[in-house]
């Protein structure tokens, strides 16, 4: 017998509110209740990173994140990060400029990690970059343009010459 809770909180800045079956993840709910796909389910155990969201500015894997554990959180997903003209953002406009999209599916995840790294405002190392990119799976690109997309996009906001 399935059990529901109201929760109550912001998607990409809109505050909502749901009735959720207490069992869904958090992939199901943006999917299928607010029609969010950029939103991928991969491999559904939270390992290959496709389904990556922030909670509360931290990426997380929302396959493996129960819906009813976002109540009063801050989420964000793909769809945040264009302009209100549907403009890309300084990351999404550097993997286009790396190419470092290839089927694509991947990337709303890798992007959003990418983010959640941009906002620490820090200055990371590649070796570092690398690591903090790890968890996510890509069958096409060989991560190494989405890790210049990565790189130069730090150095930029950080006014960091380019090498």
């Amino acid at each position: 017998m399935a059990q529901y809770k109201l929760i109550r909180c912001t998607i990409n800045g809109e505050p909502v509110e749901r009735m959720i079956d207490v069992r869904a993840s958090l992939t199901d709910m943006l999917r299928n209740d607010f029609h969010l796909t950029s939103v991928k389910k991969g491999c559904e155990v939270g390992e290959c990173g496709a389904c990556n969201v922030l909670i509360d500015g931290e990426a997380f894997n929302s396959c493996i994140y129960l819906a009813a554990w976002a109540d009063g959180k801050s989420i964000r997903t793909l769809e945040s990060l264009t302009g209100p003209n549907g403009e890309l953002s300084d990351i999404q406009q550097a993997f286009l400029d790396e190419a470092a999209i290839q089927c694509g599916f991947c990337t709303p995840g890798f992007l959003m990690t990418a983010v959640e790294i941009l906002e620490t405002k820090k200055l990371y190392t590649r070796d570092e970059l690398r690591k903090l990119l790890s968890g996510h799976l890509c069958r096409c690109t060989g991560y190494e343009n989405i890790l210049n997309a990565v790189e130069k996009t730090m150095k930029r906001r950080l006014g960091v010459p380019a090498e």
